[in-house]
C-alpha cells in the first residue's frame, strides 16, 4: 500500500504510553536479578530487605484482625488508632505531632508518589541529592517535572555533601527538594547543621522539602551519640527542626524498622492543610491501606521498640563485619556508613557496574546491585545489602574473591 493510498491515512498508530512514562529508566537491579534466573545457588544481596521474616507479634496482630473481619474499606487517611499511634511515635522521636498531620499510605513508595502529586506538576523544577534509589528521581518525571541532581562526593571520610553546591542549586523558582537520609544506596546521613542550612534556604525561597526518612531508625550510635551520652534512636530529621505546618513533607515506611517489606504500609507527616487534598489523592490511587495490615502497623509501632533496637544492633554488627571482610579484598575501597543497610563501594570493573554485576551472578552466583542503577553518579560502585547473618556475608565475600581471581587470571 503506497502512502498516497487513501486507506493509509486511516491506519491506527502504534499504541504507546505517554512519552514521559516511556522515558523512565527501568530498574537495573531487577535486570541483574533476572540474570540470576536459572543460576543455581545464587547469594542475593541486591534488594533492600532483611533475610528475616516479620516478627511474630506483628504477624499475629494481622492474623487476629483478619479473623475478626477487618477486610473492609477504611478512611482514606488511615484508621484513627493507627494515625494516633503514629502521632505518638513521631512525637516521641521528633517532638509534638498531631494525628491531623499523619496520613497512612499503601507503602513508602506510594507515599513518595503521593507527596510528589501534592506539590509537583508539569514543567516544575525538582532538585534531588544523589546517588539515589531510582524511584525518587523518576517519580517527578512521571508528572512532567524536570529533575536536576546534586551529587554527594566520595573520599577518605566516605560519602559527604557539598552543602554550598546544594544551596546554589536551590534557586528561586525551584518547586521541590528531594532528600533521602539515611541514604539508599550510600548510607550517607545528612548532618543537623546541613539540615538547618537547607531548611532556612528553602523557607526563604518557598521550596518544598520532601524528606524520605524510611531508614531513620537504621542509624548507628557510633556516628553521632546524643549529647547526653545516650545512643541516638534515630538519624537527624527535618521533623526535629521544622514546624508541622510548613513546606516539609516527611515520608516513612514500616518496611525497614520492623521488617515489613511485603506488607506495603507507610505514612506521611505533612501540614494539616494538605490532608483533605491528600485524602483525595489516596482515594484516586489506592482508596486506603488494607484494614488488617493497618492493625499490624499498630502492633509494630506500640510493641516494636525492643525489636527495632535489637535489629539496629545486629545490623551494625553485620555492617562492621562486612566492612572488615571487604577491606581484605585487593582493589576494594569501602567505608563504614553511618546509616541504612548497605555498603556502596568501588571495586575492579565497577566503571561498567551493570555488566560487572551480571557477570558476577552468572559466574559465581553473587548478586549485588550495580551503582549505575542509582544514577550516573553511582557508576564506579556497587551496592551490597548486609541485612543478613555474618556467615552468609562471608560466603558472599569468598565468591567475590573467586570472581576477582578468575578475572585477574583472564587478564
Amino acid at each position: 500500500m503506497s502512502e498516497s493510498d487513501p486507506h493509509h491515512l486511516h491506519q491506527p498508530s502504534v499504541p504507546n504510553a505517554r512519552d514521559a512514562v516511556r522515558a523512565l529508566r527501568p530498574s537495573q537491579i531487577r535486570e541483574v536479578a533476572n540474570a540470576g534466573f536459572g543460576v543455581d545457588d545464587v547469594l542475593p544481596f541486591w534488594f533492600g530487605e532483611s533475610d528475616r521474616v516479620t516478627p511474630a507479634f506483628i504477624r499475629d496482630a494481622a492474623s487476629a484482625a483478619l479473623a475478626g473481619g477487618a477486610t473492609f474499606y477504611t478512611h482514606n487517611l488511615g484508621i484513627a488508632p493507627l494515625r494516633a499511634a503514629l502521632a505518638d511515635y513521631v512525637g516521641e522521636l521528633h517532638g509534638a505531632t498531631s494525628s491531623d498531620h499523619i496520613a497512612v499510605t499503601s507503602a513508602g513508595v506510594n507515599a513518595l508518589m503521593l507527596a510528589a502529586q501534592l506539590v509537583v506538576g508539569a514543567g516544575d523544577r525538582v532538585v534531588a541529592v544523589t546517588p539515589l534509589w531510582p524511584n525518587l528521581v523518576e517519580i517527578p518525571k512521571i508528572l512532567g517535572a524536570h529533575v536536576e541532581t546534586v551529587a554527594l562526593d566520595y573520599g577518605e571520610r566516605g560519602w559527604q555533601l557539598d552543602i554550598e553546591r546544594l544551596l546554589a542549586a536551590l534557586t528561586p523558582g525551584t518547586r521541590m527538594l528531594l532528600v533521602n537520609s539515611p541514604n539508599n544506596p550510600t548510607g550517607w546521613v545528612m548532618r543537623r547543621d546541613e539540615q538547618r542550612a537547607v531548611l532556612a534556604h528553602c523557607r526563604r525561597h518557598g521550596i518544598w522539602i520532601v524528606a524520605d526518612e524510611v531508614y531513620e531508625r537504621l542509624y548507628y550510635a557510633d556516628a553521632a551519640p546524643a549529647a547526653n551520652g545516650v545512643a541516638a534512636r534515630t538519624a537527624p530529621s527535618f521533623l526535629d527542626l521544622a514546624s508541622r505546618d510548613e513546606r516539609v513533607i516527611c515520608v516513612n515506611s514500616f518496611s525497614k524498622a520492623w521488617l515489613m517489606t511485603g506488607w506495603r504500609l507507610g505514612w506521611i507527616v505533612a501540614p494539616s492543610v494538605l490532608m483533605d487534598d491528600l485524602g483525595k489523592l489516596i482515594e484516586y490511587n489506592t482508596s486506603c491501606a488494607p484494614a488488617f495490615v493497618q492493625q499490624a502497623g499498630i502492633a509494630a509501632v506500640q510493641q516494636g521498640e525492643p525489636f527495632t533496637r535489637e535489629l539496629v544492633h545486629d545490623l551494625k554488627a553485620s555492617r562492621d563485619h562486612l566492612v572488615h571482610a571487604l577491606s581484605t579484598v585487593p582493589g576494594v575501597d569501602v567505608k563504614a556508613p553511618p546509616g541504612a543497610m548497605y555498603l556502596f563501594f568501588s571495586m575492579p570493573g565497577a566503571t561498567r557496574s551493570l555488566e560487572l554485576c551480571k557477570a558476577m551472578v552468572r559466574e559465581v552466583g553473587l548478586g549485588v546491585a550495580p551503582g549505575s542503577a542509582f544514577g550516573p553518579q553511582g557508576e564506579g560502585f556497587v551496592r551490597w545489602c548486609y541485612a543478613c547473618d555474618t556467615a552468609r556475608l562471608d560466603a558472599g565475600v569468598e565468591r567475590l574473591k573467586q570472581f576477582l581471581a578468575h578475572a585477574g587470571a583472564a587478564r
